[in-house]
Formats: C-alpha cells, structure tokens, sequence
C-alpha cells in the first residue's frame, strides 16, 4: 500500500462540480499526522511509516507510550498506525498533512462501522425474507438452519440474527473531491464507515 494518513470524521456535506451535479461527501479531519517511528528491512525486516494522530493530555498515556513519542520529540497523540510502502522518504518527528492526496486521487477508508444492536437476519444479513400474502406466517424469519437428524445441530458460521455493526469495514475506490490543505480536510465523495468523531485510515490505491 502506498501513501495514507489517519483522520477522524466530521460528517457529511454535499459540494457541486463543474456541470453544478450535486455529490454527497464525507467530511474528514486528516492530519496533522506525526511520524512516530520509521521501520526499515534491515532492523524490522519490512517498510513501514507508524503515525501517530489526535493530540491529548500527557498525563492520559501510559509511561511507554509516552516515551515511545518523546524519544522525538511529539507531542502526546491518541492513534498510532502503520503504513506500509508509504513511497516517501520521511524522518521521525516529522509532520505529514492532508495535501500529500490531491482531487481525484482514489483511496481506501477503513474504520469501524456503526453499532446497530441486536438484528434480526433481514437486517443484519440481507436476507429476502418469506412471501407476506397467502395465509404465510413466514415473513422475517431465518428459515432453515440446516439438517434434521444428521448431523443433528446447527454449524458453526451459520448466519443468524446477533449483534450487527461494529466491525472494521474497508470502503474501496472512493474520490477526493476537494483538500483543504490549510485546516487539513478532505472533502472525499460518498460514505465512509464510522459515526460521527470517529477515527479512520485513509490509503491511496
């Protein structure tokens, strides 16, 4: 994977392109990310970039994750992550900002998807669901689970009702409309996985 930043999300707006066609974006607060530590083949045997984003209180960090960033001299931060192959060369300490995309670059966005509680298959699973006319009292239910006597239970992996949502969710091929390079924000068409503050990775493909 190539260049990326750590962000968290606003919300959603909309914008109008050149022929005035209204496109629905997503609001996102990328960067200023710090460069925490620099990975390299010959001491950690692959490429990285870890950033760190979000900055805090130093007295909210454990004693390693505060020395962890003061050995470069950055302030305390809330995130780390890696970035593999991040095709540029940077140093520890130093300051990565939204305008490393430009418009019409296309990225990745992953971050965790919003909490839907308890749902039933139809929800949850996209079920279609049984036929609502006739006498039928099979409207939302699951259906069949699986065989009778042999093997006699349920497998595991079935798709059942349960909790839905909350899990790291990766949206592909979604555009940069605008950067902000001074208040660090990028304007990116669509929705990203996440509520409102929440934090998620951005990589360009």
């Amino acid at each position: 994977m190539a260049k990326g930043i750590l962000a968290k999300k606003i919300g959603m707006t909309q914008l109008y392109d050149e022929t005035g066609k209204v496109l629905p974006v997503t609001l996102l607060q990328a960067g200023p990310c710090y460069v925490t530590q620099v990975k390299t083949k010959e001491t950690d045997n692959y490429d990285a970039i870890q950033l760190g984003f979000d900055t805090l209180r130093e007295v909210l960090l454990s004693k390693a994750e505060l020395g962890h960033t003061k050995k470069n001299n950055i302030p305390a931060v809330r995130r780390i992550a890696e970035f593999r192959d991040f095709g540029s060369e940077l140093k520890a300490g130093e300051v990565v900002k939204a305008d490393i995309f430009v418009p019409g670059e296309k990225v990745k966005v992953t971050g965790v998807s919003k909490g839907k509680g308890f749902a039933g298959v139809i929800k949850r699973h996209g079920f279609g669901g049984g036929r609502a006319t006739h006498g039928s009292k099979f409207h939302r239910a699951p259906g069949s689970l699986g065989a009778g006597t042999f093997p006699g239970r349920v497998f595991k992996g079935v798709k059942m009702p349960g909790h839905a949502g909350v899990k790291v969710t990766s949206v592909m091929n979604l555009k940069v409309v605008r950067v902000d390079a001074e208040n660090n924000l990028l304007y990116i068409k669509g929705a990203v996985p996440g509520s409102q503050k929440a934090y998620v990775r951005i990589e360009a493909l």
